[in-house]
């Protein structure tokens, strides 16, 4: 069913997003981290879900901590606190990105491989690096 409300709250995010970054949103979806960038490979901060965002300043990825009965539970364990972590590679230092996907048929069909995005980037150093994404909603 058509939600007005919920569209409007999209709405109303995306608009706050370009006017906070100053960049023009191209594409956006939705996929989960697997590798690549630093920090969060130190942090084995890997399986992350989150908006990919291709604006007119490079790539976002946007993961917001989100609470779970589960986690009121184990909360006395947790040494750091939740909060949201964010990716950001500035056009410049992309130098290709590919989306993957399995080509034959029969793999296709007996594969629940989502497709992955793969960026390659030059790092602070100069460095090419390879990040990888596994994509839900590819970026749109």
């Amino acid at each position: 069913m058509f939600n007005i409300k919920s569209d409007q709250l999209k709405d109303t995010f995306w608009q706050e997003f370009e006017e906070k970054t100053s960049e023009k949103v191209i594409t956006r979806g939705l996929g989960k981290y697997i590798s690549g960038w630093k920090l969060f490979d130190e942090k084995n901060w890997t399986g992350l879900w989150g908006l990919m965002i291709t604006s007119s300043g490079g790539f976002h990825f946007h993961h917001f901590p989100q609470n779970t009965i589960f986690d009121a539970f184990t909360s006395f364990i947790k040494t750091e606190p939740v909060k949201e972590k964010t990716i950001f590679i500035p056009q410049d230092k992309i130098i290709k990105s590919e989306t993957l996907k399995e080509k034959k048929l029969w793999s296709r069909l007996f594969s629940s491989l989502p497709p992955r995005l793969v960026i390659y980037y030059n790092d602070e150093e100069g460095e090419e690096k390879k990040m990888i994404f596994e994509t839900e909603y590819a970026p749109r």
